[in-house]
């Protein structure tokens, strides 16, 4: 959930550090469908869930390497409305930041935004224990776009319509976490405060090269999370990480490695498995320490780079859970050596954890 605070700290700091951008004011209406992604979600799926995303964004225009290379972006906060229509589900409230992409002359926007929201109704063992998409008040919230753009239709007015996925999750933060996630139409309008600017053009400044030689890496990420089993208790866990990673230009890095999973939470799924099945015949203290290799992918863009793994436990006594994990999230770079990070953990779409990391770049 530290995710809200990384992206607004960051975002912020580039709208109200930056003097050379021009600014927008966003409204979308959205309304869709609830992906039934687990069978203990169906039985809230009561409607066609809508909504309204208000953004205010920033537009680039070449005065910064990134906004060149990455064909002027936008950046920016946005403020979420959903409601699910179903009552165990209520409503959600979301604010984060985003970034826009563009491709196609600037006619097909992809928008990436991370923030986090607040359920109106999150589960209860008394009053809503029907709700297991929702086991805290609070929740991540990830959102991807794609729509048709077009900025300045009708001046200084712009439209676009297009597809989302939204994505809400407390990470097992606490159980229960099935999480939801929603398909939804998104057609809306903009408003530019000034004129289009033109683009920075600086010929002066000396190409980069940016390949690299191999680099090797620590990361340790931590947090705190549950089991699967309701009320079992939040546990810390530590996860460390060594890979190494070669850069191949200004984008993109390759990624290869190996990591121990110190999750203490596992401990006690394991001991309420052996009770709760003991057809299986598992020990109770059976070793809850796990082993995964991993390849990945890292795009920078500019001290933020967005990172993503897949990886597969090569050592994992108990083998209930499929044993490919996969890992989404971003870095921030204090220095070329050392750097900060926010991920979810999950098993294809069962979230593990939300990580924290410190790293550093050898």
């Amino acid at each position: 959930m530290r995710s809200f605070y990384y992206f607004i700290l960051l975002v912020s700091t580039a709208i109200f550090g930056q003097h050379k951008d021009t600014f927008s004011i966003e409204a979308s209406i959205l309304r869709g469908n609830v992906l039934p992604h687990r069978d203990d979600v169906l039985n809230l799926i009561n409607g066609h869930p809508d909504g309204l995303m208000l953004s205010y964004l920033a537009r680039t225009h070449g005065e910064q390497e990134w906004e060149k290379v990455y064909d002027f972006p936008d950046y920016g906060v946005y403020f979420l409305f959903q409601d699910f229509k179903s009552q165990p589900l209520g409503t959600c409230y979301a604010v984060g930041g985003l970034y826009n992409f563009y491709f196609l002359n600037r006619h097909l926007q992809l928008r990436l935004s991370q923030g986090i929201a607040m359920t109106t109704n999150p589960y209860n063992k008394e009053t809503n224990s029907i709700n297991k998409a929702f086991g805290t008040r609070f929740l991540d919230n990830t959102n991807v776009g794609v729509s048709y753009d077009n900025q300045r239709l009708l001046k200084p007015f712009g439209f676009h319509a297009g597809i989302m996925f939204t994505h809400y999750s407390n990470g097992r933060f606490k159980s229960p976490n099935s999480g939801i996630n929603t398909y939804l139409l998104n057609l809306g309008l903009n408003y530019n405060f000034e004129e289009k600017k033109a683009i920075v053009n600086d010929t002066i400044i000396e190409k980069k090269y940016y390949r690299e030689p191999i680099h090797y890496n620590l990361v340790v990420r931590s947090g705190i999370n549950e089991s699967q089993i309701i009320r079992t208790g939040q546990r810390p866990f530590y996860h460390i990480g060594f890979y190494a990673d070669k850069r191949l230009g200004r984008k993109s890095s390759l990624q290869f490695g190996t990591e121990l999973f110190l999750t203490n939470s596992f401990k006690d799924y394991i001991k309420y498995y052996s009770v709760a099945f003991p057809d299986k015949h598992i020990d109770p203290n059976l070793d809850y320490k796990r082993v995964g290799i991993f390849v990945g992918h890292e795009l920078f863009i500019n001290k933020i780079s967005l990172e993503a793994q897949l990886g597969y436990y090569v050592y994992q006594p108990l083998k209930k859970d499929i044993a490919i994990y996969d890992r989404v999230g971003m870095k921030y770079y204090f220095t070329p050596k050392i750097f900060s990070s926010f991920h979810v953990k999950t098993h294809m779409f069962l979230a593990e954890a939300l990580e924290f990391g410190i790293g550093i770049r050898l």
